[in-house]
């Protein structure tokens, strides 16, 4: 929790302007929310002692603008040009409104600024970016989006786009961002066959974001060659990282298979087993990424530089929120299987 007295009515503002958003009932409302949401979180991106955020603030600050400019123009065009209440009378409406959430969401092919934007941040605000900033679009999308020729390609391009992007990416930030992207192509599976599904799905991707950005938080990396420079004495750090970075890939045993596990059965039952299987081996893609990073920090015979001599200086209550995220990560699907049989 922020010590700050700005930053926390920043975040309450951010929060309200979300649920305004999720909660209206009109699209000018929605609109409000948003903006509301948006002029939140600018503040707490931008900083005057390092020019990466005041930048990554300005990039966020033109897109958002952008995003939210179409949409309010699409809603008003549609509205004066058919009956009021007649939004889902075309075929080409959804498209039209939900391409600023998409941009807004960063979902591929909009996704151009999403990576600059997360490389200038802080990881608190890397993790608002992730979670909470796509609660609102997404949502609105729920009230439109079909499955269409439209939706299906979009789908596509998230999950190819998040896979091979972020296989040449050194910066960890860059590749939380490609994994973002990733997910959020099964999101919007999730979301057009079912909203409940999109919830579940939704709450684990938070918990699982929150625990990597707490854990890489801690070690203090940035970079995947420095994984392989981190202190000794935090072993229990680098295990809790590589063990998240695991769960959100998709590993099996781990909590983050379940939610794709429970979308991939949805999608064969609706028959759409070809969009499955390209899911799939784009998560397998994801995967290979999360598992190069692991391995070159675990398997190799590494080496540790003689500065490095000062044991991480975390507190006992970061070290403990981030033990216990990482605890559910990892035993989560084990108690939820155990949970299912009982029942």
């Amino acid at each position: 929790m922020p010590s700050n007295s700005t930053k926390i009515l920043l975040l309450i503002t951010l929060v309200s302007g979300m649920l305004v958003s999720v909660s209206s009932n009109s699209w000018l409302g929605a609109w409000m929310g948003l903006e509301i949401n948006l002029m939140s979180f600018i503040p707490l991106m931008s900083n005057v002692k390092n020019m990466y955020n005041t930048e990554a603030s300005l990039k966020y600050f033109i897109v958002q603008v952008l995003a939210s400019a179409t949409l309010l123009f699409m809603v008003v065009m549609k509205t004066l040009t058919e009956d009021l209440f007649s939004l889902e009378s075309n075929s080409y409406t959804p498209m039209i409104i939900c391409t600023p959430l998409l941009l807004k969401s960063g979902a591929a092919p909009l996704h151009w600024w999403f990576p600059g934007v997360m490389e200038g941040l802080s990881w608190e605000n890397c993790a608002l970016l992730m979670t909470i900033q796509k609660i609102a679009p997404l949502m609105l999308m729920s009230y439109l989006i079909e499955m269409s020729m439209f939706t299906l390609s979009i789908i596509m391009m998230s999950t190819i786009v998040g896979a091979i992007g972020g296989l040449n990416q050194t910066s960890m930030r860059k590749i939380l961002t490609y994994s973002s992207i990733n997910h959020t192509g099964w999101m919007l599976i999730a979301l057009a066959t079912s909203e409940n599904l999109w919830l579940v799905y939704f709450l684990i991707y938070v918990m699982l974001a929150l625990t990597v950005v707490s854990a890489i938080k801690l070690s203090g990396v940035s970079f995947i060659n420095q994984t392989m420079m981190t202190n000794k004495e935090s072993t229990l750090i680098k295990f809790m990282m590589f063990t998240s970075l695991l769960s959100l890939g998709g590993l099996p045993p781990f909590l983050g298979f379940m939610p794709k596990w429970i979308v991939i059965q949805v999608m064969i039952i609706n028959n759409m087993t070809s969009l499955a299987v390209i899911m799939v081996v784009t998560s397998l893609i994801t995967l290979y990424y999360y598992l190069k990073i692991s391995y070159s920090s675990f398997m190799i015979l590494n080496t540790e530089p003689k500065w490095n001599t000062k044991s991480q200086k975390n507190s006992t209550a970061k070290n403990i929120s981030a033990m216990t995220l990482s605890s559910i990560s990892l035993t989560g699907m084990l108690a939820c299987t155990i949970i299912t049989n009982i029942n």
